[in-house]
């Protein structure tokens, strides 16, 4: 198998579509979703909580881990959408009155293990070549960003990095950064 550390943009709609078709699918995408547009480890997406969210405001606040600087992040319209249809389906759920966003089958939190497990499971159902890890789509978060014209600095607070040697592999592979040095004619 392929040995790339991140998901294309392709990729990522693929394993969106899979987990449509999954056994929770409004659960799923909404955790896929999430975890790749604000770039999450896996444990940070486990330890999400119902207070880490303004549905009013639109704003998630970011608690990162490993020593990463905490921020506040936008929702997104599809993104919150899609989350506030989840809340009204996890209210059915096992577990609903615990403050976890995302609950197993038990009414726990979800645990690394079965993120891991769903996320190489529609991996392998939206045919992607690779063996996937959920830390992948926060690998594909920062190459978003960087191909979107994020510089190294926003990409380093988005994604809580506190050193920025963690942060220009992103834009350091982005060929796009390069048009337009060359004005006119040599």
């Amino acid at each position: 198998m392929n040995k790339r550390k991140y998901l294309t943009h392709d990729e990522i709609q693929r394993l969106l579509q899979a987990s449509r078709e999954g056994t929770y699918p409004v659960r799923d995408e909404c955790m896929i979703k999430m975890c790749f547009i604000h770039g999450f480890r896996v444990s940070e997406l486990c330890h999400l909580r119902i207070s880490d969210i303004s549905l009013e405001d639109g704003i998630i606040h970011v608690n990162r881990l490993k020593g990463g600087l905490k921020t506040t992040h936008p929702l997104l319209k599809s993104e919150l959408l899609l989350l506030k249809k989840w809340l009204k389906e996890r209210l059915l759920w096992r577990g609903s009155d615990t403050s976890w966003i995302f609950l197993s089958q038990k009414g726990g939190a979800m645990s690394r293990q079965q993120i891991y497990k769903l996320i190489r499971s529609y991996g392998a159902a939206a045919h992607i070549p690779v063996d996937l890890s959920p830390h992948m789509l926060r690998h594909a978060c920062g190459f978003a960003l960087a191909d979107r014209g994020a510089d190294t600095r926003l990409i380093q607070d988005y994604l809580g990095h506190r050193n920025i040697q963690h942060t220009v592999l992103y834009t350091s592979s982005n060929s796009a950064r390069f048009i337009g040095v060359w004005q006119g004619d040599v």
